[in-house]
């Protein structure tokens, strides 16, 4: 089983960066991506990545703004975010899974075995 531990979220103005990080128990062989969900709303496919070749993708809300990386010695995926929005408030989660890249991409949920707990983003206006 594959551990994941999100970190790195808190409170920022509009405008500002944070980096995310997720720890995983096991890195090599899955795709890692980034979700967010807020109140009220479905959750949201932010970026991945393929810890085979290192393919990225991101979701058009974020395309510019975020930038997704592994470090495969330290187990761990980032998520920097920039020139962040209040709308870009949500929890964050990282996922990951060993289906095929097409299918991870495709943000659904049941595509991936491995879910961290996530963590806070809150942007203020």
């Amino acid at each position: 089983e594959v551990q994941l531990v999100e970190s790195g979220g808190g409170l920022v103005q509009a405008g500002g960066s944070l980096r995310l990080s997720c720890a995983t128990s096991e890195l090599e062989n899955y795709a890692i991506c980034w979700f967010r969900q807020a109140p009220g709303k479905e959750r949201e496919g932010v970026a991945c990545i393929s810890t085979i070749d290192g393919s990225t993708y991101y979701a058009d809300s974020v395309k510019g703004r975020f930038t997704i990386s592994s470090d495969i010695a330290k187990g761990t995926v980032y998520l920097q975010m920039n020139n962040l929005k209040p709308e870009d408030s949500a929890v964050y989660l990282c996922a990951a899974s060993g289906t095929s890249w097409y299918l991870v991409v495709s943000f659904k949920s049941y595509e991936f075995d491995y879910w961290g707990q996530g963590t806070q983003v809150t942007v203020s206006s």
